[in-house]
């Protein structure tokens, strides 16, 4: 249960950030956004705060921010409709209802012969064939009502397409901005909160029952050198119980001054199949700065940015395969661990999984950020943008292409975690 409830306020607290990241700077540019999505499917919660609807969905796997102009409006008044109009105090047209007229305080009922509520923001048409055409301004944040559902018009220029090219980039790329700025948030806490880890080779922490505790090492022991070789900081002295998992290392210690002789015999892990390493359950000393935190968070999200970079990079060049890639089920795995290991190992994993959520948004494939802003960069370079009908296919084939892609991660996670420990 604990797993569950940590992977339902990680990953809720990742996709917020990044669709708030898009509603920002889409509303900043003047965009009309019509609903800010957790999650997909049929609705669970929803409540509306000025021209957004706000609403949690069944399925958590991603959200998203509607924008005006993105897809078909499905506002449209051909000439021949019969409609009810409703009108402000100002004398515009408020209301627009399409159907069931009977159950609304209508003002006047007409027949549209032409209608504009992207530019022009007028109707024109007649009551009866007797009586003369009449045109009706219509305010820009007018409804359409039909079927009992409201839907705020779009006028053109509060669709996405009408803005700027910078405008309608910076509102793309402000989904995966704000994850790597979440990121960076959790780990200079991380570091507020538990301490900014020093390069020393002194001990901090001890995990209870593993070999540090079992060999009497205590917090605050510095090392000096292992089966003889002198240890100058903590990445020689991890490398040294790395490299010998489960053989007896012989630590000479600092205590306040003391020197001490201490035998200690590493734990092992499995890193990858058919490789383990060595542990002794210690954390490094660590100390409490502000300035120091801001930079640790800065440098360890520039760290974990890189070291994406190159998993990436080796799975392109086929060092390694796609079953190490991992879905649902594997995140699943992985919070569990982490939430074994406390709060601090699950803000660690939280600002992985955020800044992972970054980098393959903008990987440069349909239906993600990155293939929105490669149609941008296309346009920009062509000088017009592509037609919305193709460009449309285009994003519903990526997004095809990878729930496809989802199945076949998640089937591999299930042989990785399952099938293939009941081999074992």
């Amino acid at each position: 249960m604990n797993t569950v409830i940590s992977i339902v306020i990680i990953l809720g607290a990742l996709v917020f950030f990044h669709e708030l990241g898009h509603l920002m700077l889409a509303k900043r540019a003047g965009i009309l956004c019509r609903e800010f999505a957790i999650g997909f499917g049929p609705k669970l919660f929803a409540f509306k705060k000025s021209e957004t609807t706000y609403t949690v969905r069944l399925l958590p796997l991603g959200g998203f921010v509607r924008m005006a102009g993105e897809d078909p409006e499905g506002i449209e008044l051909k000439p021949g409709y019969r409609v009810g109009l409703i009108f402000n105090p100002e004398g515009s047209v408020q209301k627009i209802i399409v159907n069931h007229k009977e159950k609304y305080d209508i003002q006047k009922v007409i027949t549209v012969e032409n209608a504009d509520l992207e530019h022009r923001l007028v109707i024109t048409g007649y009551e009866n064939e007797e009586a003369e055409r009449q045109s009706y301004s219509v305010d820009p944040q007018a409804m359409y009502v039909a079927d009992h559902q409201e839907m705020q018009i779009a006028p053109y220029n509060r669709q996405f397409g009408s803005k700027t090219l910078m405008q309608r980039t910076l509102a793309i790329f402000a989904g995966p901005f704000m994850n790597v700025l979440l990121a960076f948030i959790i780990l200079m806490s991380f570091s507020l909160f538990q301490g900014i880890p020093t390069k020393e080779a002194r001990l901090g922490d001890l995990a209870p029952g593993e070999a540090a505790v079992k060999s009497g090492l205590q917090k605050g022991d510095r090392i000096i050198s292992v089966n003889g070789d002198k240890v100058s900081n903590w990445e020689e002295l991890v490398s040294f119980i790395q490299q010998n998992p489960g053989e007896k290392l012989v630590f000479e210690v600092d205590r306040n001054g003391k020197i001490l002789t201490k035998e200690v015999t590493p734990g092992e892990r499995e890193i990858n199949k058919g490789t383990k390493e060595g542990f002794i359950g210690a954390y490094p000393s660590t100390e409490f700065s502000l300035l120091g935190s801001v930079s640790y968070g800065a440098k360890q999200t520039w760290f974990m940015t890189k070291m994406i970079f190159v998993g990436l990079g080796e799975l392109i060049t086929g060092k390694h395969g796609f079953d190490q890639l991992s879905g649902p089920v594997g995140i699943y795995e992985y919070t569990n661990k982490a939430t074994e290991g406390g709060i601090p190992m699950l803000m660690q994993w939280a600002a992985v999984l955020s800044i992972n959520l970054a980098i393959f948004n903008l990987l440069p494939l349909p239906a993600l950020d990155g293939g929105r802003l490669l149609f941008l960069l296309i346009e920009a370079l062509r000088g017009k943008p592509i037609d919305p009908q193709k460009e449309g296919l285009v994003h519903f084939i990526g997004f095809a292409f990878l729930m496809l892609l989802m199945l076949v991660v998640t089937w591999n996670d299930i042989h990785k975690f399952f099938i293939d420990k009941i081999d074992q």
